[in-house]
């Protein structure tokens, strides 16, 4: 018969034990309890990565929005969100979701119009794949009672 007592939680386990499985490593336990390190987090960068487009003799539409983004106004210093979204049909390349992620984030911190920021945007995603057409929405929440939608074209 076992000398553990019994949970008192009749739907918890009596063999774990606080931070882990009874048995398991401490350097286990302490990793899955931890955050990474600030050496370990993507930092934001203006780098577009590509990769091939899978389909290059026909025309698609690839299309995704980023609702989290953010910018100061050059004015006030006050951040501005807007909702990014994004069409373009690829050539030879197609932009990776992640380094766009990080593209975005680079912008977090700069103080930018929304009309310049969305045409920078849009031409740097030009620049790194070539599309055969392009389309950036940059929709920006409201500030001093009015909402701005910017959109640019290639």
């Amino acid at each position: 018969m076992s000398n553990e007592k019994p949970s008192k939680n009749r739907h918890e386990d009596p063999r774990r034990k606080v931070g882990g499985l009874r048995g398991a490593p401490e350097e286990t336990k302490l990793a899955q309890l931890s955050m990474p390190t600030s050496n370990e987090r993507s930092k934001p960068s203006r780098t577009l990565e590509t990769f091939p487009n899978p389909k290059p003799e026909r025309d698609y539409l690839i299309r995704f929005e980023c609702p989290e983004f953010t910018c100061l106004c050059p004015k006030t210093g006050q951040p501005d969100f807007a909702t990014i979204r994004v069409e373009y049909v690829a050539d030879a390349l197609c932009v990776e979701l992640k380094s766009w992620k990080l593209y975005l984030g680079s912008y977090r911190d700069e103080g930018a119009f929304h009309e310049a920021v969305t045409n920078r945007i849009l031409d740097d995603l030009v620049a790194a794949t070539r599309p055969r057409r392009a389309r950036v929405e940059a929709e920006f929440k409201v500030r001093g009672g009015i909402t701005t939608t910017i959109v640019a074209t290639f």
